[in-house]
């Protein structure tokens, strides 16, 4: 049983790092488990745990997809220990998401069904947990094995079209106000320019890093002005504008998505360019001690 142990690694050994990341992923539910524990969830219980359950399924995607680009960038091997543990955690909240849905429709199965297929967004939402459910329960060793190695990779490959439906469905229930969704779908962006630009041949170098960063900010800024612009018919430039609003009021609550998307890539370009540093001051430190040791000259 030990094996199954979420903060021990592959060798039965306590592991921090994985400690670390059960215990953040449990944290959202606890929190939600106290708010409808105390009475804090509203006038509207379950609608809230619905939606704050889909929610926190969506940033531990983009969490989980955050994994193997960060583990090339920053050099960090043993974040790959803990995908697996992520992406199960999105799982287990794609799944409350639906049984807490159900329970605020009473478990009324014909209800149920009817409104899944009346609103496309229902469609979109189960659609994209049905993919969540075949990435979870192929996610074990065993499956590899039955499956063999490319066809497991083939499926898997299909978390970024489960996470493109995920961010629409999550965009299109938000109806008016799509802050949330338009930074995810930034982070996103963000997150496949790390995966597809080394496989143009980019190295992604601290200052490459910062140039994506400062696009993806740009680009979520556009996203967002075409949403509000198509959904609303709000002038497309008066929503733009807004993302200038931090420059004029100097305010945090003016931050836009765009800005924080900017932000999450430059702290990376940032961790890069001083890991970097750390390690070739390393791999300085041998040579030094060499030239200082009696025996290095002869």
């Amino acid at each position: 049983m030990t094996s199954w142990l979420p903060w021990l690694d592959r060798q039965g050994r306590f592991s921090g790092l994985r400690a670390t990341a059960f215990a953040l992923v449990l944290l959202p539910a606890l929190w939600l488990a106290f708010d409808a524990w105390t009475g804090q969830l509203g006038s509207k219980p379950w609608t809230r745990a619905v939606h704050d359950t889909g929610t926190w399924a969506v940033r531990l995607l983009l969490v989980t997809l955050a994994i193997s680009p960060l583990r090339r960038i920053l050099d960090w091997g043993k974040l790959l220990g803990i995908r697996r543990m992520l992406g199960l955690s999105v799982m287990f909240y794609g799944l409350s998401h639906l049984l807490l849905y159900c329970i605020d429709l009473g478990f009324d199965g014909g209800l149920i069904v009817s409104e899944i297929v009346k609103r496309f967004y229902l469609l979109v939402g189960i659609t994209t947990l049905t993919g969540l459910i075949a990435l979870g329960v192929t996610s074990t060793d065993g499956m590899i094995r039955r499956l063999g190695a490319a066809r497991w990779q083939r499926l898997h490959n299909l978390v970024y079209a489960i996470t493109a439906l995920a961010l629409l469905h999550f965009a299109l229930q938000s109806k008016i106000d799509v802050t949330q969704p338009a930074l995810m779908a930034g982070l996103f962006a963000l997150l496949m320019a790390y995966r597809l630009l080394p496989r143009l041949g980019v190295t992604l170098d601290p200052g490459r890093l910062a140039l994506i960063a400062l696009a993806a900010g740009l680009l979520t800024a556009l996203a967002e002005t075409a949403w509000y612009a198509f959904a609303t018919g709000v002038p497309a430039w008066t929503v733009f504008q807004a993302n200038a609003d931090i420059v004029v009021y100097g305010e945090w609550a003016a931050l836009r998505p765009g800005h924080w998307v900017a932000f999450a890539g430059l702290v990376v370009a940032a961790a890069s360019l001083f890991r970097g540093s750390g390690a070739r001051r390393a791999g300085r430190r041998p040579r030094q001690r060499e030239r200082l040791s009696p025996q290095a000259g002869g």
